[in-house]
């Protein structure tokens, strides 16, 4: 998949396009239907399927205070992208230009001028431009204008929820990964780098990885989870506690580390990616060491079954 990282990478010579736009944040079930909708369509008509995005939620520039944290970071996303076989994805820069980007600009510089636009795939609420004023009427006259047609997506629902980035994250901040896992049709991913620790998870014979606060993705609520954890490749088992650890009068800092079920990994330094698949307990308030050891160490025994049975 190509990745641009704003029209001007565009090559000058790039289309006919079909083109669907939107925030992507998850790349979930929704997304990926979207996505199998646009290559399907762009193969019936000889178009390149291409992903129009931005790099941060436009609420971060317009709303700050009611912007939402993001399901995953702009790596994550074009990775997820790039497995979804789109030919390209145009990550545009919301700024306050784009931000008051006329409508008829944006179809005009964006989707003819760079991109040669010939399909525009968008949902039925679908708003561009200056304050949200370009709806779908306006997209097909613009599409009259420059030479695109206009075709409308219909919501993915399981269960009868609509699939949506709002809903996964309301299912992660309560805890309830498996519900956001259905949602997002793959285990809820968060990467980071391994930092040294305290030890104590060493002292008492469950030595963590521990997580570089700067994670990307989404942490679920605090708690201990059954997870798969990813390093170098290899996948092992995980018994992961997040929070700020309340046997010890609560460490000052949120933190996120990861027991590895029956193996010795000398982790410091390495990328480390966790697949939350299940949540365990909260966090507990313990009244020594021998009782942590002991909580921890019935966590791992239903922690090891639970994994074996997603094997």
């Amino acid at each position: 998949m190509q990745l641009w990282g704003g029209i001007d990478e565009v090559p000058a010579d790039f289309g006919p396009s079909a083109v669907t736009i939107g925030k992507f944040d998850g790349v979930h079930l929704g997304h990926r239907s979207v996505l199998a909708q646009l290559r399907s369509l762009a193969t019936d008509s000889g178009l390149q399927p291409v992903v129009v995005t931005f790099d941060r939620h436009p609420f971060a520039l317009l709303r700050p205070d009611d912007c939402p944290d993001a399901l995953v970071s702009n790596a994550q996303r074009a990775e997820l992208l790039a497995d979804s076989e789109v030919v390209a994805a145009l990550v545009l820069e919301f700024n306050r230009e784009l931000s008051e980007l006329p409508p008829l600009a944006f179809a005009e510089r964006i989707l003819h001028d760079a991109l040669d636009t010939r399909l525009v795939l968008v949902g039925s609420d679908f708003r561009y431009g200056y304050r949200g004023e370009g709806r779908i009427e306006a997209l097909r006259e613009h599409g009259q204008m420059f030479g695109f047609e206009v075709a409308l997506l219909d919501d993915v629902r399981i269960g009868g929820t609509r699939v949506s980035s709002t809903q996964i994250r309301q299912h992660l901040s309560a805890g309830d990964v498996r519900s956001a896992a259905t949602l997002l049709g793959r285990y809820p991913r968060v990467r980071s780098t391994v930092i040294p620790g305290d030890a104590i998870g060493r002292e008492i014979g469950f030595p963590t990885a521990n997580l570089d606060p700067a994670i990307e993705g989404f942490l679920p609520a605090d708690g201990v989870y059954a997870a798969w954890a990813w390093i170098d490749g290899v996948r092992y088992g995980a018994a992961v506690s997040i929070g700020n650890n309340p046997t010890f009068d609560g460490i000052p800092a949120r933190r996120t580390e990861a027991h590895l079920l029956d193996a010795s990994v000398d982790a410091y330094g390495k990328a480390i990616e966790l697949d939350f698949v299940e949540y365990i307990r909260p966090m507990v308030k313990f009244d020594g060491l021998d009782s942590l050891a002991a909580a921890i160490s019935a966590d791992v025994g239903r922690i090891r079954a639970l994994l074996a049975a997603e094997t």
